[in-house]
This record gives structure tokens, C-alpha cells and sequence, in this order.
């Protein structure tokens, strides 16, 4: 493969923002969020929707996370060539259009295998949505500025995995559990006149390469062929498998473990805050030490914390004074090193950014749903097989990274430090 890093075409410092700079991280938080939305909200409602529709196995409840997720992935290898030929806007309105449809037809879902059918559909829909997202902030700037960005950007939307849990338990205390995707529904109409009428093209029509089969295959080939890329590519795609594992089990984590149901959401959001903390910590010093620097040191914490919460947990029983705290600073680790990931995946990418988006957001959705349900699966009235699959996926994740720097961790020439 190819270390060398292909021209990038896009200023590190864009001259101007189509939009002031807090609108701007706001919109990209907030189309980002629609999928953290489609995950968390119905969270509380899970139990209910296992009732509802007679599950013999208690596990089951976790395919609404995975049907979502799974059709989440591969739709992004399409979508992102679309936006590099047809442009950004179209597009991204057209997916948030499906997104909306979608969230209220789950409502009349009449069986589970319909529920998970359509919540199949609602994946795809809101992988294009993640695609343009990404695609825009990188049609404008790239390296530690985009690092910065997209750090200011998953603080604000750390407050939708925050507030989501809340939004769903509230909306069932005066409805039934399919307004919870009844809400998805609205928040998709209410994005879809935000974006008309404030986002402009970010792609000019002269960086657009046609679309053909040719085309999009030389493009994600030369994804494929830039080591950089690829490595952070394939290592996102590991360690998010723990973020969606947690995701995945946490309702039944906090009511089957630490009997907290009632306060489950309060749970749910401190992690969350934990992780939206870290993101903002990773803004205000990345420019400063650099990408590598940041994730590599904090890959390492993020499998010396899992490993103490195992030990711990094995040697004084599962007591959430123990598992909480440790957990917490485990998941803030997703703050410090995600943001960075993606960025040292995409700078080499240049006028391909829709067609890199799409092929990292691929990996690190399709991989890491393979990999958080393998690890959520383990569940058996225990978080220790969870925790235990944390330290895999992180020695894992480490020796993916190890591969692409060829050994040397903390920086290269391509970030100096």
C-alpha cells in the first residue's frame, strides 16, 4: 500500500464559513444527531417493545439498535460517490426526506420482523446523512483544523445521546412506545427546513468527478491504497464495536445488573456527558499536540481502564460504586480518540472526501456493528463478558494502529510534533 498522501485540494483554514461558526457546528451536530436520535431515544422503550410484541428471548430487544445500525453501513459506499458527482445538498435532503418517512412508519409497524424491516430502511436513510455531514466539513478545511471542528461538533452532538434516553422515557409517560420514533419523524421535518434554507453547495461543480462505475472504483481504490486511510479505517471499525456493544445492552446493563431502572436514563446521560467532556477536552488541545499524540495515549488508557474495571469487578462483585466510574473514563476515551481517527483517516483524501466518508463510515459502522454485537450478545446477567470484549477490541484496535505507523506510535512525519 501507499504511504504517501494524495494533494489535498482544500485549505486547512477555509477562508470563510457559508454560515457563522456556531450555526454551522450546530447543523453538522445536528444532522450527525439524527442518527444518535435513531439509536437513543427508544432505549427506554426497548422492555416495552419486547413485551409488546411477545419476544421469547430477552436479547432480541437489541436488534432495533443492530436492524438500524446494519442498514447504516453499506448504503455509505453508494452514497458517497453520489455526493462527490451530484453535489451535497440534493442529496442530504433526499436521505433526510426517507429518514422522516421512516420514523413514522415504524409507528404502524404490526409485527417485529416489519419493525426491523423498516428500521433497516431507516439505516440507509441516515447513512447518506452521515456521509454529507462529514462530506461538507471536509469540502472546507482539513487536518487539525477538521480535528478541531469535528471536536466542537461531537460536543454538541454529545448532547443528544445525553438528553435522547430522557426525551423517549418522557414521551412514553403521555404516549406509547411508538412516539418514540414518532419523534424521529419530527426532528427529521424540522432538519430538512433548517438545511434548505441555510446550507449552501459546499462541492463546487467543477470538483465533481462524473459518475461512473470506472470513476468510483478508482476512487475507492485509491481509499484503499493509502495506508493511512485504510489503518485508521479498519482501527475506527474495532474499537466502535465497544461504543455500540454498550449501547446495544446498557438499558438491560443498568435494570438486570444494578437494578436502576427507574434512574436508568440519569445513568445513561453521565456516560454520555463523560463523553461529550472528552470531546471538547480533544478541541482545545489537538491543534496544540497533535492527532496521533492525542488517540495513541489514549487507546492505551482506554485498555488499561477496561482491563482495572474487569479485575475489579471479578475481585469485589459487580457493585456500580466500582463499575461506574471506571466506566465512565473508559468511554470518555471514544471522545479523544474518534474525532482524531476520522481525521487522520480523511486528510489524504482531497476532491474524494464523499467517496472516504462513505468507505470510513462503512467501516466503522458495519465492522463495529459486527463486532458491539458479538461483544453485547455475551450478556448473560453479567457486564464482566462485555468488559472482557472492551479489552479485546481495544489490544485489537492497538495492533491495527501499530501496523499503520509501521510500529511508531505518538507521531510521524505526517503530524509533527
Amino acid at each position: 500500500m501507499q504511504s504517501e498522501t494524495v494533494e489535498t485540494v482544500v485549505p486547512a483554514v477555509p477562508p470563510a464559513l457559508p454560515m457563522p461558526l456556531w450555526e454551522f457546528v450546530g447543523m453538522i451536530a445536528a444532522m450527525m444527531a439524527l442518527n444518535a436520535l435513531a439509536i437513543d431515544t427508544m432505549l427506554p422503550a426497548l422492555h416495552d417493545i419486547a413485551q409488546s410484541y411477545d419476544l421469547q428471548e430477552a436479547n432480541d430487544q437489541q436488534l432495533v439498535i443492530f436492524a438500524y445500525v446494519l442498514g447504516f453501513g453499506a448504503p455509505q459506499l453508494v452514497f458517497g460517490p453520489i455526493s462527490d458527482s451530484v453535489g451535497r445538498k440534493k442529496i442530504v435532503l433526499g436521505c433526510i426526506a426517507f429518514y422522516t418517512i421512516t420514523g413514522f412508519a415504524c409507528m404502524a409497524a404490526t409485527s417485529f420482523s416489519m419493525l426491523l424491516a423498516i428500521r433497516f430502511l431507516q439505516g440507509i436513510a441516515a447513512s447518506g446523512i452521515r456521509v454529507i455531514a462529514v462530506s461538507v466539513v471536509r469540502d472546507l478545511m482539513g487536518g487539525r483544523a477538521m480535528a478541531r471542528l469535528m471536536s466542537l461538533v461531537m460536543t454538541v452532538f454529545m448532547v443528544v445521546p445525553i438528553l435522547a434516553p430522557s426525551l423517549g422515557q418522557g414521551v412514553m409517560l403521555f404516549a406509547p412506545w411508538q412516539w418514540t420514533f414518532g419523534v424521529l419523524g419530527i426532528a427529521g421535518l424540522l432538519m430538512m427546513v433548517w438545511i434548505t434554507l441555510r446550507l449552501p453547495e459546499t462541492l463546487p461543480s467543477e470538483d465533481r468527478p462524473p459518475l461512473n462505475f470506472g470513476g468510483s472504483f478508482r476512487a475507492y481504490k485509491q481509499v484503499l491504497t493509502t495506508r493511512v486511510t485504510l489503518g485508521y479505517m479498519c482501527a475506527s471499525g474495532v474499537i466502535f464495536g465497544a461504543l455500540f456493544s454498550y449501547v446495544a445492552s446498557s438499558e438491560q446493563v443498568f435494570r438486570d445488573v444494578f437494578e436502576k431502572e427507574e434512574t436508568f436514563v440519569l445513568w445513561f446521560a453521565g456516560i454520555a456527558g463523560a463523553l461529550s467532556i472528552a470531546n471538547f477536552m480533544n478541541s482545545r488541545i489537538v491543534e496544540r499536540i497533535g492527532m496521533r499524540r492525542v488517540s495513541h495515549t489514549v487507546l492505551l488508557g482506554f485498555i488499561v481502564l477496561a482491563i482495572i474495571n474487569t479485575l475489579a469487578l471479578i475481585q469485589f462483585g459487580e457493585r456500580l460504586i466500582i463499575f461506574y466510574p471506571l466506566f465512565a473514563l473508559t468511554f470518555a476515551c471514544f471522545g479523544l480518540i474518534g474525532a482524531n481517527f476520522s481525521a487522520l483517516a480523511m486528510e489524504p483524501l482531497g476532491k474524494i472526501a464523499g467517496t472516504g466518508s462513505a468507505a470510513y463510515g462503512f467501516m466503522t459502522t458495519t465492522v463495529a456493528t459486527f463486532f458491539g454485537w458479538l461483544v453485547s450478545s455475551r450478556f448473560n446477567g453479567s457486564v464482566v463478558p462485555i468488559l472482557e470484549g472492551y479489552v479485546g477490541l481495544g489490544l485489537g484496535c492497538l495492533l491495527i494502529v501499530l501496523i499503520t505507523e509501521r510500529g511508531r506510535l505518538f507521531g510521524s512525519r505526517d503530524d509533527p510534533d
